[in-house]
């Protein structure tokens, strides 16, 4: 049987066509010509020219057989059969042709680039070498900001501002019923948010398995089911996320050690738990498992969050030490053992020992096994993929986006440039600008940034000033009872913008968007110090800190203009 095909543009189209045709039941073999425009099948008796014209039209083609009037495609459930042949969806003008977007991963990132592929009409070839969702939903924010509320419940109950009149109670931690409802959120999510929502779109077909380049167009497919099978893609997008990192420290890997993946989804509460690391996950989990009973001992090689402005980490550690939280700050493991049902380690100072250890010393991205050199994606000595503000890698047709890249590893930045990299794939203009990202430390109280610290202004060569308030100068948190923190503003001379905060507070996530928005709309602080911000909201804080820049504020009245 032969089939005229028109609207082919390249030998990349028929490539599209041959593999369309191929999938359709009864297809033999199928030889297809671009110069030609022709298409030439083997296909057993009885099979109907009208679905194999349905399946080169469900591409964004036209066909028609060769030797007779132009046939109509199926209707009804044959239809929807063919587009299940073919991959579905609609035809991305490229040149006339489909394009075929492969995405490795099924993450933050990798979820919002085969989302917006689908809608702006490419066909897309979803891997995924383990679970369905990535980091986020299943071993990252999910779980660990279940454990942390529940932690803070724990906390409260236990002790508050409020105890003289409130009688508090020490309350019994039942971690198993505890982990068996963060699980079955973290389970009700994956199914809402990614594999109902990926089953129930055509144009994305779910491959389970590991993937590798060939080359710069082509794939091969390790499926977790056995064998391997070529996957050949227009464009590709690398979003294969982070794992945790694991320091040199002898004997280490030898032992029973816990990542944030082991320790979410412990079943008890040790006695006794060391830390190693300062990092967000680090401080997290940290106060998590202390709230929840254990006797956490952190070991930072400098000082907590030492990344962040120097206030930020000495406020913290002198929160964690009032808790009970021993914070070793300057300090190393030079050894680690486990013998008698307990861990060892071995540091300048002293030997220090617990039934559990986590390590928590960073996260290191997800590339090695994909052959990168295949298809010329350069890396760097850590293996993050490098990418523009584009999110096209040194490969002319592969994009990256999320953990497994050199930008900030957060599943908010990942799915806003999986979102952006879907647009520019397909031949739009679309950047991601990360001069206001804000950033959340689920502490309490919490930690949240945005913008410039003064050290990196001063890295910038920008001439700056910064002011700290007090939360005891914030009503919300006199009302509380609470007024562990502060909130600080860096403004830059001269023009009097707002260029960054940095804010130690309960609930700080809450109120740093409304400076991010500052920062995005290059507000001076006159300008934020003269909005309407609620009384009695932690929000009010930034209009305080920013009347600081001109006002005494122990000196105004509590909700003065």
């Amino acid at each position: 049987m032969q089939l005229t095909v028109t609207d082919m543009t390249c030998e990349s189209c028929a490539e599209h066509v041959k593999s369309a045709l191929e999938r359709v039941p009864g297809v033999q073999s199928a030889e297809v010509s671009y110069t030609k425009g022709r298409a030439r099948l083997a296909v057993a008796e009885g099979t109907p020219a009208r679905v194999l014209i349905a399946a080169v039209d469900a591409l964004g083609y036209r066909a028609a057989l060769a030797d007779g009037p132009e046939a109509l495609p199926p209707t009804g459930g044959a239809h929807d059969r063919v587009r299940e042949w073919v991959g579905g969806g609609d035809k991305v003008e490229h040149g006339g042709a489909s394009l075929h977007v492969a995405v490795i991963g099924s993450g933050g990132a990798a979820m919002a680039a085969a989302l917006k592929a689908a809608e702006l009409g490419a066909r897309v070839t979803l891997i995924e070498r383990g679970t369905i969702g990535g980091t986020c939903v299943n071993i990252g924010c999910v779980p660990s900001k279940i454990m942390i509320r529940a932690a803070h419940i724990a906390h409260l109950r236990a002790t508050s501002p409020f105890d003289k009149g409130i009688t508090a109670a020490k309350p019994t931690i039942r971690r198993e019923q505890l982990l068996a409802q963060q699980q079955g959120r973290v389970e009700a999510l994956r199914h809402a948010k990614y594999e109902s929502i990926l089953a129930g779109i055509p144009a994305i077909t779910v491959l389970h398995g590991e993937a590798r380049f060939i080359d710069g167009h082509n794939l091969m497919v390790k499926q977790s089911e056995g064998g391997e099978r070529t996957v050949r893609f227009d464009r590709c997008l690398i979003a294969t996320g982070a794992s945790p990192a694991l320091p040199p420290i002898p004997g280490l890997p030898d032992t029973p050690y816990w990542t944030s993946t082991e320790a979410l989804v412990s079943d008890v509460i040790p006695p006794r738990l060391a830390v190693i690391g300062s990092s967000i996950v680090a401080v997290e989990l940290a106060q998590a498992f202390a709230r929840l009973g254990s006797h956490v001992t952190i070991l930072a090689r400098h000082t907590l969050l030492f990344h962040e402005d120097p206030a930020i980490g000495q406020a913290l550690t002198a929160t964690y030490r009032e808790e009970g939280i021993e914070v070793l700050e300057h300090t190393q493991a030079s050894g680690v053992a486990y013998r008698n049902d307990e861990f060892v380690l071995t540091t300048g100072q002293a030997e220090l020992c617990a039934e559990k250890l986590l390590i928590a010393t960073g996260r290191n991205p997800n590339t090695r096994t994909l052959n990168l050199e295949a298809a010329g994606v350069q890396v760097t000595e850590g293996g993050a993929i490098v990418v523009d503000e584009r999110l096209s890698t040194s490969a002319p047709d592969v994009f990256a986006a999320g953990d497994c890249t050199v930008q900030p590893q957060f599943v908010y930045v990942a799915a806003a440039a999986g979102t952006r990299a879907a647009i520019n794939m397909l031949g739009g203009d679309a950047a991601l600008d990360l001069s206001s990202m804000p950033a959340v430390v689920f502490t309490d109280p919490q930690i949240a940034t945005v913008g410039l610290s003064e050290a990196e202004a001063h890295t910038k060569g920008i001439e700056i000033e910064s002011r700290i308030l007090l939360l005891e100068n914030v009503p919300r948190a006199l009302a509380n009872f609470n007024t562990r923190g502060f909130i600080k503003l860096v403004m830059e001379e001269g023009s009097r913008r707002l260029m960054g905060v940095q804010a130690v507070a309960p609930e700080a996530g809450e109120l740093i968007q409304a400076a991010a928005l500052a920062i995005h709309a290059r507000m001076t602080v006159e300008e934020l110090a003269d909005q309407l911000f609620p009384y009695l909201t932690m929000v009010e804080g930034l209009k305080l800190a920013a009347q600081t820049f001109k006002k005494d504020v122990t000196q105004l009245s509590c909700c003065a203009g």
